[in-house]
């Protein structure tokens, strides 16, 4: 899996600009959190080369970056979780999850 690091509020403009034309997922995760590690898991297990044709993977470390998250909070009116999924299309939220409920083909499928 291909994570691009989201580590700016920069980095958030330009995936909400970038979502005009892909799928975005934003993965929050806690690297303290063995829930949150287990849901990262997951994803990298069941993930396939070519969902990033589908979907480009934005990975936020809450520990380093909690201002992002608190922007994306405002942003999309989503409530802060950890672990947590975001998929943005259009500069839009249209799903979330968060903890057990982060599942892989459960999130391909919301792009159909």
């Amino acid at each position: 899996m291909n994570w691009k690091q989201l580590t700016s509020i920069n980095d958030l403009d330009a995936l909400i600009a970038l979502s005009e034309k892909q799928n975005i997922l934003i993965l929050k995760h806690s690297t303290r959190c063995s829930v949150s590690r287990f849901s990262l898991g997951q994803l990298e297990k069941n993930w396939k080369t070519e969902d990033e044709q589908k979907i480009i993977p934005y990975f936020l470390d809450l520990l380093e970056h909690r201002d992002i998250s608190a922007a994306i909070e405002k942003k999309f009116g989503v409530t802060h979780q950890s672990p947590q999924v975001l998929l943005i299309r259009n500069g839009i939220c249209f799903y979330s999850t968060s903890h057990s409920e982060i599942d892989y083909n459960d999130i391909m499928t919301k792009l159909k």
